[in-house]
């Protein structure tokens, strides 16, 4: 793809025009090209279980300070979150760019080599008509953290009202999950951590170590599994991706397994998730085949770490549709894994730049079938270069 291509693929992204705050521009670097692939001809029900083109990487916006997610509003605008507590704007299209100024600036609980501070985003899918922006972050209370899930408006290009959805959820310096997505549903997920305290992801009482489900307005849905309470799902140590596929709408999720040395390492998983479902930890780990706990569908094993951050299915017509793209931070590749009809068993999986732009945080796929790639070399556990951290444009065929 040529860097003329890549500027339509970003103009195709922004569904209307820029805002009246202009924004201040970023050039694009072109950091990776190879040779190109057949274009993709159509839908398909099994993404191609073979290896996918890195057909070209480009910056988009850099000098970030640990971005964590992003979502893409309807005006063309991506919003950003850094974990130090700022909203970023990334103006897509020609003669866009990063924003100097930010969006919202929050009193978050963050820390250089820590996991808390401004975490998930979730732009409302009626955002053209509320101009709504869902963000999960930390904040301190006393001598440790708490995270909550609250709601800003968007105002002349500036977050205001920010209003508290949901709160009290567990925090401390590690699993302080994060994800915050509107799923096929309508609903809004959140995703959380254990916190450091692995009690908290068996005990229903507790919003630690869960998938969470709620109306947009905070309240819980009627017909979540448990009576009165946002949990969805429990037993998970911390949660950073989740995603639904495009046709089936199953929801799957990438999770953190443990620390330490061996046997007490490793054993990063994806899931397929049900509602009502536990996931075993702290009990289990990895496949363990426990008939008390749903197994993952895939893990990285006892000597290996993925540390799986944000995710997406390819959703785009082509031969990657229904593919599962997930960041890694250890890891530091993006991770692509094929599943066959059943959406459970792996027909393929692959590692794709692998090694080349140190940790990775989060993927999002643009509505031209590009992708976004957040790095995070800048959170305290990187090497960063001098154009850290960055959004790369990423197409594959």
């Amino acid at each position: 793809m040529t860097r003329a291509a890549v500027a339509l693929a970003l103009a195709a992204a922004a569904c209307g025009g820029p805002s009246a705050s202009q924004p201040s521009a970023v050039p694009a670097t072109t950091l990776e090209i190879s040779s190109a692939a057949p274009a993709p001809t159509g839908p398909t029900v099994t993404p191609r279980a073979g290896p996918a083109v890195v057909e070209n990487v480009q910056a988009v916006a850099t000098g970030l300070e640990a971005p964590w997610a992003v979502d893409l509003a309807p005006d063309g605008r991506l919003f950003v979150t850094e974990r130090p507590g700022r909203v970023r704007i990334v103006q897509l299209g020609p003669g866009g760019g990063l924003r100097s100024e930010p969006w919202a600036t929050l009193g978050v609980s963050a820390q250089v080599g820590a996991e808390r501070g401004l975490l998930g985003i979730a732009v409302d899918p009626d955002f053209a008509r509320n101009a709504f922006v869902y963000l999960y972050y930390s904040y301190p209370t006393g001598g440790g953290s708490r995270n909550k899930l609250v709601r800003m408006r968007d105002q002349n290009g500036r977050g205001v009202e920010e209003t508290v959805l949901l709160d009290d959820i567990p925090g401390e310096s590690i699993h302080d999950g994060g994800r915050v997505k509107f799923g096929p549903d309508g609903k809004l997920y959140v995703t959380t951590g254990d916190a450091g305290n692995m009690a908290n992801a068996q005990d229903t009482r507790s919003l630690g170590g869960k998938i969470l489900r709620l109306e947009k307005d905070g309240k819980v849905p009627v017909d979540n599994p448990l009576p009165g309470s946002p949990v969805y799902s429990l037993g998970h140590r911390n949660v950073e991706g989740i995603a639904w596929q495009p046709d089936t709408k199953a929801l799957y999720e990438t999770e953190h397994g443990p620390s330490g040395s061996f046997p007490e390492c490793c054993h990063d998983e994806v899931n397929l998730i049900t509602a009502g479902a536990n996931y075993g930890w702290p009990t289990v780990r990895g496949i363990a085949k426990d008939p008390r706990f749903r197994d993952p569908l895939l893990e990285s094993g006892p000597t290996d770490t993925w540390a799986p951050s944000g995710g997406t299915f390819a959703a785009h017509p082509g031969p990657l549709r229904g593919s599962l793209l997930f960041a890694t931070l250890r890891g530091v590749h993006l991770h692509r894994v094929v599943f066959g009809p059943d959406g459970r068993a792996v027909a393929f999986e692959e590692r794709l730049l692998e090694n080349r732009f140190g940790r990775l945080r989060d993927v999002f796929e643009l509505p031209s079938g590009d992708f976004l790639v957040l790095t995070s070399n800048r959170d305290g556990r990187g090497n960063p270069t001098r154009d850290d951290d960055r959004i790369l444009l990423v197409t594959l065929r």
